[in-house]
């Protein structure tokens, strides 16, 4: 006996399901997919790293937010919640809820077991046509490693890698160096 299909639903369905839930969900092509919690490390590196950023944004254009905010890829339709993401300059929204940032200028991503893959894969594609987004940044919560994608000339993507807490992170698109050492202070040292 076949299965019947899952029913799809609109986008402003999922807003309005999203906006009621107790729960996370990312959208895509008409579904929905439930997100998973995080692990201690996630979280904390997620805060140190949000915290280590915000002191360097006090005096500029550009503003921090957390994994509550949602984030819409206009070209591909996906909705979905950054760890953190970084707007410069005058924060647009899909509508006058304020809760789906369309123009971000950095997304960070801890890597989890669970959404290693595809944070590096599909989702890292759906990012890119983000006409706004000039770095990408993936932080490792199993060793002290953040790898970090900067927008060049023609569209290419760039990869500049840290390994060592010693290191130093300059996100050219916000005028910010971040220290290793600051985001990973928390982590065990045997990581």
């Amino acid at each position: 006996m076949a299965s019947s299909p899952k029913a799809k639903i609109t986008a402003a369905e999922y807003r309005a399901l999203e906006r009621a839930a107790h729960v996370k969900n990312e959208f895509y092509d008409g579904e929905m997919f439930a997100m998973s919690g995080a692990s201690r490390h996630h979280a904390r590196l997620q805060i140190d790293l949000a915290v280590e950023t915000a002191t360097h944004l006090s005096d500029t254009s550009c503003e921090i937010f957390g994994s509550d905010l949602r984030v819409k890829i206009p070209a591909t339709g996906l909705y979905t919640y950054p760890d953190c993401s970084i707007v410069c300059g005058t924060a647009e929204f899909e509508d006058q809820a304020m809760d789906t940032l369309l123009n971000p200028t950095v997304l960070v991503e801890i890597l989890s077991p669970s959404t290693e893959a595809y944070d590096r894969g599909q989702k890292f594609r759906h990012y890119r046509t983000i006409a706004s987004l000039q770095e990408y940044i993936l932080v490792s919560q199993d060793a002290v490693l953040v790898e970090q994608y900067t927008r060049a000339d023609g569209g290419v993507w760039q990869l500049r890698t840290y390994s060592d807490r010693s290191d130093h992170m300059h996100l050219e698109s916000i005028g910010a160096s971040l220290s290793l050492a600051a985001i990973y202070r928390r982590i065990p040292l045997e990581l």
